[in-house]
């Protein structure tokens, strides 16, 4: 059983989105795109215990918050107030599909009434009048399952159901599709590992909760289980003196009240219920040699994440055909453990669902089971498939993720670097300027902007064209182009920054100043054979600390001369990109003009060329 198919609409963060999944996938993209959001909405389709909370929506899961339709004019508290009261108000619905394919012979006979016909090469329905078309290897049967949520008016109240599609659009009642349905599916969602705190307690969702449902076994266990703590006193014994001021209270008490009224005060262990039990009740491990044994949730990170896949297997073990969705496996896991944890679930589960910011997990999918997720500011969620350009070959990708692309799928804004000097120097100098000016200036990282060493010039196109078709915002920096190569460049990127020198270590040395040249003099340990050509650097400054830019190539030597410049000593070019990117990166209401000093006036109003581009050198 998987999903191969999602359709949103409503659902918090999401207005739209219509999403097809593979037999595992990773989810990934920036922070707040929606990928935790999709997980709870398949968990609001095919969890168990999801809709036994009351209510099982709230206002804050509606897209905008709005559960009821409103005109841009019309937004206001008052037409608030007379939509809620007007006779026929429109409110908005959260519907969230989940198509299901790859069931079981148990299922197929379950839900035999309401079977369809998926094309598993189309990825769309098989609708054609055609019984025999059926027949075909790429046709399998599937299941269409609908969760509805809306605002009801006259309970003044939230409601939530889920349904098979079908009887949606057939007419005739709705038919729900209930707890023991969902059970039959059997999808679990691991919200977080984190240090696996819930796993072994009897809180709903935990996975020995999901053990014991699996097993049918928590009737016996309840009952047995509170009929035993309640024989049991606490501090009965009279030399401990709790005794005698409980019959002390209760003989105050007969004073005042009939015994009908309640007497005979004693203490218990817990309140005697199913849900006090399952906070309070947890599982203890023995820990050494010795008989000792301590909460499970106090072991080290390790044990912890033996048990969890213990468990794991177990479910497995017990249901087959399962649908594991797991949200950040690598929160407080170390890297071993988080490709264990995922290699140990795709091969328990017949689909696997994850979100991560990890490289370590996501270099355990392939390029066809990474989807990268995209929102545009009205709500529509899109994805997109990692296609690698001609010239970055598949083993290319796969020994330089960590470095050169994870990063890169995880960023909304991306920042291409000609080569190392440039990804090593835009960071450093972006974040000198917004310590010493951050009324103009701001660091790469607080503009959400993620910087790639692209390389060579020729990748950055080629780079460019990768990740702007994952969705992503681009900007590219280089030295000065071919035209050819520059209208290459500008095809795929959102704004490309190039100044006029051959070399940014030229760029930056004749538009520094002598002082700042000196200074970086003052702070070098300089290798022998500068040292052997340069005796006294101050007397040849330009020519002995371009050397060793030369010499330091790629390894910060030119991000090291300019985390010690001021403002006026970084070069126009570098101050103006800066001012741009920033610009580039705000929102509207943060592009509100303010007042800044004239020197700084001067800077922002250099003109740009009619392509955008900061002005050269």
């Amino acid at each position: 059983m998987k999903i191969s198919r999602l359709k949103i609409e409503n659902f918090r963060g999401i207005k739209e989105a219509e999403l097809l999944f593979p037999d595992h996938v990773v989810l990934t993209g920036d922070n707040n795109t929606g990928k935790s959001t999709i997980l709870e909405a398949i968990d609001l389709v095919l969890g168990p215990d999801r809709l036994t909370r009351r209510p099982p929506i709230d206002e804050h899961d509606f897209y905008g918050g709005r559960y009821f339709s409103l005109s841009a004019t019309e937004a206001t508290e008052e037409s608030v107030s007379e939509t809620q009261n007007s006779a026929e108000p429109k409110y908005v619905q959260i519907k969230i599909e989940a198509t299901i394919t790859n069931l079981s012979d148990e299922q197929k006979m379950r839900f035999r009434d309401y079977i369809e016909w998926w094309n598993m090469q189309a990825r769309a329905f098989y609708t054609r009048p055609e019984v025999e078309g059926v027949d075909t290897d790429s046709i399998v049967e599937a299941l269409r399952i609908t969760f509805i949520g809306e605002y009801v008016l006259v309970e003044d109240d939230f409601v939530g159901n889920t349904y098979f599609a079908r009887s949606l659009e057939e007419g005739g009642s709705h038919q729900p599709f209930g707890r023991r349905d969902k059970q039959i599916c059997g999808f679990l969602y691991l919200r977080s590992l984190r240090t696996g705190s819930r796993a072994l307690s009897l809180e709903h969702g935990s996975l020995l909760d999901i053990i014991l449902r699996l097993k049918e076994i928590r009737p016996q266990m309840w009952e047995s289980t509170i009929r035993g703590l309640a024989s049991f006193d606490v501090a009965s014994a009279p030399e401990l003196g709790i005794s005698g001021i409980l019959q002390s209270i209760n003989t105050a008490l007969k004073k005042y009240v009939p015994k009908e009224w309640g007497v005979e005060p004693h203490l218990r262990v817990s309140a005697l219920t199913r849900e006090h039990l399952r906070k309070v009740i947890t599982a203890f491990v023995a820990t050494g040699e010795g008989p000792h044994a301590a909460p499970f949730f106090r072991q080290g990170t390790g044990t912890i994440n033996m048990l969890v896949l213990a468990m794991l297997s177990q479910i497995a073990e017990d249901k087959q055909n399962v649908i594991f969705a797991m949200e950040e496996p690598e929160t407080a896991i170390p890297p071993y453990a988080q490709k264990r944890i995922v290699h140990e679930i795709r091969n328990l589960s017949a689909q696997s669902l994850f979100t991560s910011h990890s490289p370590y997990v996501l270099e355990e999918f392939g390029l066809d089971e990474t989807l990268v997720l995209s929102r545009s500011g009205n709500g529509v969620l899109t994805q997109a498939a990692v296609n690698l350009p001609e010239s970055v070959k598949h083993k290319r990708y796969r020994q330089e993720f960590r470095t050169r692309f994870c990063e890169g799928l995880l960023s909304r804004r991306i920042l291409l670097a000609e080569g190392a000097t440039e990804a090593a120097a835009f960071p450093v100098v972006a974040r000198r300027l917004a310590e010493l000016n951050p009324e103009q200036y701001s660091s790469l990282e607080a503009l959400g902007i993620c910087i790639i060493d692209a390389g060579t010039e020729s990748q950055l196109a080629d780079l460019g064209k990768l990740y702007r078709g994952l969705g992503k915002t681009v900007y590219a920096v280089c030295d000065k182009q071919t035209t050819v190569n520059e209208a290459a460049i500008w095809a795929v990127v959102d704004e490309l920054f190039m100044h006029e020198k051959k070399g940014i270590e030229d760029l930056v040395l004749q538009n520094t100043t002598t002082a700042a040249l000196e200074r970086f003099v003052d702070l070098l340990t300089w290798p022998p054979h500068l040292a052997a050509r340069y005796p006294d650097p101050k007397t040849n400054v330009v020519n002995a600390v371009g050397d060793y830019f030369d010499w330091a190539k790629g390894n910060w030597g030119l991000a090291d001369f300019l985390t010690q410049c001021t403002e006026n000593e970084i070069p126009q070019w570098m101050r103006d990109t800066c001012i741009r990117l920033r610009t580039l990166s705000q929102s509207p209401a943060e592009k509100a003009p303010v007042e800044k000093e004239p020197e700084a006036d001067e800077a922002i109003a250099e003109p740009l060329p009619e392509n955008g581009a900061p002005s050269g050198v």
